[in-house]
Formats: structure tokens, sequence, C-alpha cells
């Protein structure tokens, strides 16, 4: 399942995706923002799940359930270059710009901002086409709730 959906996505002129995928995808991405720093955390989880079931408007038990999914996902997506640049093509720009927020609020979960996760962030804001502006914005958003 798996698979073909990372071949269709990672494809050299990627179909945007439909509200399923898109979910998924942006959920791994999340996934793979959290475990950056090698520290997979119940927090993270947990701001992961509160913020798919918010966003996605789902109940904490399909939140929970697109995690899952979307953690075996990550765990299987190339590397965060390609995986990245693969939801930027085929995901609007105001909803990357909206992950970015979410990501940082993820980063931010633990109560601690790593190194490691900054520099993905970093990374990954650019991979998406997300500004500088528009990803400090979001993180001073992530800082205050």
């Amino acid at each position: 399942m798996f698979r073909a959906f990372l071949s269709r996505l990672t494809a050299p002129d990627p179909d945007p995706l439909n509200d399923d995928d898109a979910r998924l995808a942006l959920t791994a991405l999340l996934v793979r923002i959290a475990r950056s720093d090698n520290v997979y955390t119940a927090d993270e989880i947990d701001r992961i799940d509160r913020i798919i079931s918010t966003r996605f408007d789902m109940t904490t038990f399909d939140a929970s359930e697109l995690r899952h999914q979307a953690e075996t996902l990550e765990s299987q997506a190339p590397d965060t270059v390609r995986f990245t640049r693969a939801i930027k093509d085929a995901v609007p720009y105001d909803d990357r710009r909206a992950v970015i927020e979410s990501a940082w609020s993820v980063a931010l979960a633990d109560g601690e901002r790593s190194q490691e996760e900054d520099s993905v962030l970093r990374l990954i804001a650019s991979l998406l086409g997300v500004s500088d502006v528009d990803s400090a914005l979001a993180r001073q958003r992530a800082e205050r709730a």
C-alpha cells in the first residue's frame, strides 16, 4: 500500500494528492520531524494526534489511526529532501505553511528546542517552498500556543 503511494508521490510530475493522501503525507512529515532528534516522546505523539484531530476535524481515535499509518509511511519514505519536495509539488502553499506551524508545535512539544529539530525544520520549510518569514511567524505562533 505505502510503496504505491510513495511511487506516486515521488514520480517526476506527481498529480495533486487527494485529501486523504495529503493528510497521510503531511502527518508523516510531522512524524519525521518529531523523530529527527532520535527521541520520539509521548508528548510529541500526543501533540501530533491533537494537531491532526483539530486540523482535519477527526476524532481522537481516527487521528491516532492516521498517525500510526503515517509512522509506517515515514519509516518507508525516501530521504527527507525527496519526500519533502514531493509533498511540495502535490500540496498547496497554504497547507504547507500550516504544516510548518504544526511542525514547530511538534518540535517544541517536549519543552526543548534541539539543534537537530531546528535544522530539520529549516530544511523542510525551504524544501516545502515556505518563506523564511512565514516559517519564523509560524514558529512564533507555535511558541505562543
